[in-house]
């Protein structure tokens, strides 16, 4: 597994994308393992790290299910789920602090 998450945030890595976090959400209370999140340099980028990831990943990786907007897109892996999103959209959602609680066993404590 952890493997599979350091190809992942090498990918993202490699194609410019800021900020990459990692979350990791085994034994807690939630339908992934783990969850990534990284911020793109704006829209197209967006699109093109989805891409990157997309060549990178296949075939090991199998893309259950991928939800674009040019703002942010959501990559579903089955065990992991990564979040791509422009740098506005990951402030006005901040999903950092929501995973990091989680992962801290803290999931009711969100503020």
């Amino acid at each position: 597994m952890q493997n599979r998450i350091e190809k992942i945030i090498q990918t993202l890595d490699k194609h410019k994308a800021e900020a990459i976090e990692s979350f990791d959400l085994r034994e807690k209370d939630y339908f992934v393992d783990f969850a990534i999140i990284a911020s793109s340099l704006g829209q197209k980028h967006t699109t093109a790290l989805l891409d990157h990831l997309k060549t990178e990943l296949k075939p090991e990786e199998t893309f259950n299910y991928v939800e674009e907007s040019g703002d942010w897109v959501v990559v579903d892996l089955g065990d992991v789920l990564i979040h791509i999103m422009t740098p506005e959209y990951r402030v006005k959602y901040d999903m950092e602090t929501f995973l990091t609680s989680l992962a801290d066993g803290k999931e009711g404590e969100v503020k």
